[in-house]
């Protein structure tokens, strides 16, 4: 039976610039998203109990204190019980959260490698996620696809919209059509892993992961891909446009909750 990950790490140390001027007195984990009352964060919790996950360590620096209060007075969700989990799913206990604060900034590789050292269980697979990343999808396919390829690594791949309009031409350089915001051709880096129990070990102290460890593993063909189910929501809340894009995505019933 494949060990299902039910641990996960919250990357929540962003400055979030771009989101100004909800950014100046709050992390970009704790920008709410309008017409919900909860701040990214909070919605990325309540996913990971729903995928049976019962611990997250969340590494925060900016503005640490708001993170840290807010979660200690939040009421956090019960995770659910797995399908081989226990049978009886009465007087579950919350998830429980850790918060871990880098006093200096150590890269994403460096700030995962931080955090992972708080899993309460270094020996299982664990799950990652970068704290300003919105979206549903079946976590626990994604375990069991990283589980088949065998990898120590699985990110999970999106097509996002292109922020412009398209133009289709034929090859005489007629057009033929506009398309409004299409998919990309090209598949990015969805902001969520899983990864085996042996990843942290191969993390720098300081870095990106993505420039030093997973090249690494790419060329052992230890790095999977896993593309997103078709109609998953997902979206990366970069901007205060990309905010405004949400809500108007939660109000068209594009989420799901």
């Amino acid at each position: 039976m494949t060990q299902r990950p039910t641990q996960a790490v919250i990357l929540a140390g962003g400055q979030g610039s771009r989101l100004r001027p909800y950014t100046d007195d709050r992390p970009k984990p704790m920008v709410e998203i309008p017409g919900t009352g909860v701040p990214i964060i909070g919605h990325q919790i309540a996913w990971l109990a729903a995928e049976g996950v019962t611990d997250v360590v969340v590494s925060c620096g900016h503005l640490a204190e708001v993170l840290r209060d807010w979660l200690s007075a939040a009421t956090l969700p019960a995770p659910q019980v797995q399908a081989d989990g226990p049978a009886d799913a009465e007087g579950r206990s919350p998830v429980r959260v850790e918060v871990v604060v880098e006093h200096e900034p150590l890269g994403r590789g460096g700030g995962l490698k931080y955090a992972a050292a708080s899993l309460p269980r270094p020996g299982e697979p664990w799950y990652a996620t970068n704290g300003d990343i919105w979206t549903r999808f079946p976590l626990r396919e994604m375990a069991a696809f990283h589980a088949e390829r065998d990898a120590v690594a699985t990110l999970a791949l999106a097509r996002p919209r292109i922020p412009w309009g398209a133009v289709e031409t034929d090859r005489f350089g007629h057009v033929l059509d506009f398309i409004e915001a299409p998919p990309s051709p090209y598949l990015v880096n969805a902001g969520v892993y899983v990864f085996s129990a042996a990843f942290a070990g191969m993390l720098p102290d300081r870095g990106d992961h993505e420039r030093t460890t997973f090249p690494g593993l790419a060329r052992q063909r230890l790095l999977a891909g896993f593309p997103l189910p078709q109609g998953a929501y997902w979206r990366a809340i970069d901007t205060v446009k990309d905010l405004t894009e949400a809500a108007r995505e939660l109000a068209d019933g594009a989420q799901q909750e």
